[in-house]
């Protein structure tokens, strides 16, 4: 919730998923200039939904970003080598969070 506040204050179209699956069906609907993506999400996780959508024609161009509480030694890699572009441990910084955004819809990676 604070996530989607922040963006949407700071201009930014959000769509909501409450779930891995809602989610890869909205980017096949919407197919959005950019994924923010937790990777602990109920019926199909980030680590699942991720390659799904890099391993779609019409999706792979988007920028993914985990947006996620697993903060572990090798969680930044894991979630890169599956497809991520980028990469951002909670909890989030609310005055950095809509630059990270804008770097990332500029084709920055791990800002």
């Amino acid at each position: 919730m604070l996530l989607v506040d922040l963006l949407t204050i700071q201009g930014y179209e959000v769509h909501e998923a409450t779930n891995g699956l809602e989610g890869l069906e909205q980017a096949r609907k919407l197919v959005p200039n950019l994924i923010l993506t937790d990777m602990g999400m109920p019926r199909m996780s980030g680590w699942e939904m991720v390659p799904e959508i890099k391993g779609d024609p019409a999706l792979r161009h988007i920028p993914v970003v985990a947006i996620t509480a697993f903060a572990m030694t090798g969680d930044r890699e894991k979630a890169l080598a599956i497809g991520c572009d980028g990469y951002i441990s909670k909890p989030i910084e609310t005055r950095l969070i809509g630059k990270q955004v804008a770097q990332f819809l500029a084709g920055k990676t791990e800002v």
